[in-house]
């Protein structure tokens, strides 16, 4: 099968591509290298990508491209079987300084892919929604499909707005679609600004993890191979198309015990540090995949604890190039 992923040499999107290669499916890759975070990691994913394909005889394309280009869309999603659209503009603090531009990237981008699509028969059209579209409020946890969704930043607006056209597109053109809201994922290769990767890195060099606000906002941490077999099953499913669904761990743990499960693991010695919370960030999230079990047997692996410790393995295999890219 040929599967286009944009934003493909990301996080999510890089190790979807890994494993689609190791399925022996063609994968093209589509990436406009955003320096959101030092693209060192991108190289290295890419990298990685011709590795896996040299060992699988896979075909493998890397094309450097703006998801809102419409000549380069057109012509990639029109040589798909199936497109993963992983690409997008990151980071609920940054929207807060430029939501015009999270705008533009997330929701038109979305559209000029959606667009494409429309003169191509596709056997799958999957989006990378997220969490923050529900806003986190504790009222409605967990969070569930058919819950409020409110938003509290713009990069939860922008991703909102894109989930929409993305199920109306299957609602007036029968594209089959499918929204996945992804709740927090982490491991190996994670963008180097999450709190994971930050608290490891400075327990690590000696350094405490630093809390922003008092610890006590809760996160449901998904483990990237759970997020990695609920895209898989979608090549051969069609039993959520149209629809959101929610994809996380099933549990959830405050960010303080999370800093002290991590500091515990590397040096117990250490103290906790905090600091001034972002106004942005979302109180709590925890998800109800019921609907993910329902329509795509998802049944998560990972426990946070189980997740963490594998990370801090790869962490420490791994320290010396990426080490260096985690921003303190």
């Amino acid at each position: 099968m040929e599967i286009l992923i944009t934003g493909g040499a990301g996080f999510i999107g890089g190790h979807l591509a890994a494993g689609f290669l190791r399925d022996g499916h063609s994968v093209c890759v589509v990436d406009i290298m955003d320096p959101f975070y030092d693209l060192q990691l991108k190289r290295r994913t890419i990298q990685h990508h011709r590795n896996v394909a040299a060992q699988h005889d896979g075909e493998y394309t890397y094309l450097n491209g703006d998801i809102r280009d419409e000549d380069i869309i057109s012509d990639l999603v029109s040589d798909a079987d199936a497109v993963y659209h992983q690409a997008g503009k990151a980071g609920v603090r940054p929207s807060v300084d430029n939501p015009t531009l999270y705008a533009d990237i997330n929701i038109n981008g979305t559209l000029t892919l959606l667009e494409a699509s429309r003169n191509t028969e596709l056997d799958a059209f999957v989006f990378a929604s997220s969490s923050s579209v529900y806003g986190g409020r504790s009222e409605y946890l967990p969070f569930a499909e058919t819950d409020p969704a409110l938003p509290v930043s713009p990069y939860g607006v922008s991703k909102l707005a894109a989930e929409r056209y993305v199920c109306a597109y299957h609602d007036v053109y029968e594209i089959p679609t499918v929204a996945l809201r992804y709740f927090t994922v982490y491991g190996p290769r994670m963008r180097p600004n999450m709190a994971i990767s930050n608290f490891v890195s400075r327990c690590f060099t000696g350094k405490s993890p630093i809390i922003y606000g008092d610890g006590t906002q809760t996160r449901d941490f998904t483990y990237i191979e759970d997020v990695i077999d609920a895209n898989r099953t979608l090549l051969d499913s069609d039993a959520a198309n149209g629809k959101a669904v929610n994809i996380g761990s099933t549990d959830r743990i405050d960010i303080k015990t999370l800093a002290t499960e991590i500091r515990d693991q590397i040096d117990p010695n250490l103290s906790l540090q905090y600091g001034d919370r972002y106004a942005a960030d979302a109180a709590h999230t925890h998800a109800d995949t019921s609907r993910a079990a329902s329509l795509l047997g998802y049944d998560p692996v990972y426990s946070i604890r189980e997740g963490v410790s594998a990370f801090i393995e790869w962490y420490q295999s791994n320290r010396d190039w990426y080490e260096p890219l985690v921003i303190d």
